[in-house]
């Protein structure tokens, strides 16, 4: 590990408090990654396709992939650095909303969808184990949405 700003600044460099999530996780947890190990982040489509109404989303989507490559390239290498980014996928993200808006939204996604369907928790796993076993992968971002990116 380089031991470059990222570990010195307590995130004061870019007004991002110590505790903010991802950064902190990654600050705090990096002096402890094994020789060969990975961090392996979350983010989502919307970063890369904004929806109406999704202005802050997006905008957070967008900031997890400059972090991300901004760890694997300048921070933290020799440790990978990845992130996923998957679609709509059937979770309890969507807990807040009513079932039935949440049924219209699955059905919709799922028919706009290449494949048909909206995503499985299990899906998405696939993707995270492939990021943490493959030693060749750093600064990537794995979309993970059924082809929403196409549509």
């Amino acid at each position: 590990m380089s031991g470059r700003p990222f570990r010195r600044s307590g995130g004061d460099a870019f007004r991002v408090s110590p505790r903010t999530g991802a950064y902190a996780a990654v600050k705090h947890g990096a002096p402890s990654i094994r020789k060969g190990g990975s961090v392996v982040l979350t983010t989502g489509i919307a970063g890369q396709r904004p929806l109406p109404g999704t202005t802050v989303a997006a905008s957070l989507c967008g900031a997890m992939e400059s972090l991300t490559r901004a760890l694997a390239a300048l921070e933290l290498a020799p440790i990978r650095v990845n992130v996923v980014s998957p679609g709509v996928v059937h979770t309890e993200l969507w807990r807040d909303m009513t079932e039935e808006d949440r049924r219209g939204l699955f059905e919709s996604s799922a028919a706009a969808l290449p494949v048909g369907r909206v995503g499985t928790p299990e899906d998405v796993a696939e993707a995270y184990l492939y990021l943490m076993r493959g030693g060749y992968s750093t600064g990537s971002v794995v979309v993970v949405d059924g082809g929403g990116l196409l549509v």
